[in-house]
């Protein structure tokens, strides 16, 4: 069933929900290239980037949660040079969104940079904030 009007809040949660998997997907990538790249030091980079997916997947994490209640999906239908195509169902309606890929690339950059300032915040939580060069003398 198609809708006319777009339940804007609904249609924002999945959004973020979809660009902070994208992100996920790109830490992990990025942690790979690192571990296999030709980095003196790779410590530092992959530990920011684990920190940042830690963030990330807490955060994905609350989103499904909501979506859940809310009854949100989120399906992807296709990709070409151009444009990305995902179905957005909230209850029994139904809306094709489609992202210009440039500007998901922009939007998972905006959502990395968010991402790595929360994983730079001091934090309370023993797994984020576990400092490795206490380990080195």
């Amino acid at each position: 069933m198609q809708s006319s009007t777009h339940p804007q809040q609904e249609i924002s949660l999945a959004s973020r929900y979809l660009f902070l998997s994208m992100a996920i997907t790109v830490i992990r990538m990025d942690i790979q290239n690192i571990q296999s790249g030709p980095f003196k030091i790779k410590e530092p980079y992959i530990e920011l980037l684990h920190r940042m997916e830690h963030v990330a997947r807490k955060e994905r994490q609350e989103l499904i949660q909501k979506m859940r209640k809310s009854n949100i999906e989120v399906i992807f239908l296709g990709k070409n040079d151009s444009f990305s195509s995902y179905l957005f169902r909230v209850n029994n309606y139904e809306w094709n969104r489609r992202y210009f890929n440039p500007a998901i690339r922009k939007e998972v950059e905006r959502t990395l940079i968010r991402l790595m300032h929360l994983a730079l915040q001091p934090s309370r939580d023993p797994l984020i904030s576990y400092n490795r060069s206490a380990d080195v003398q």
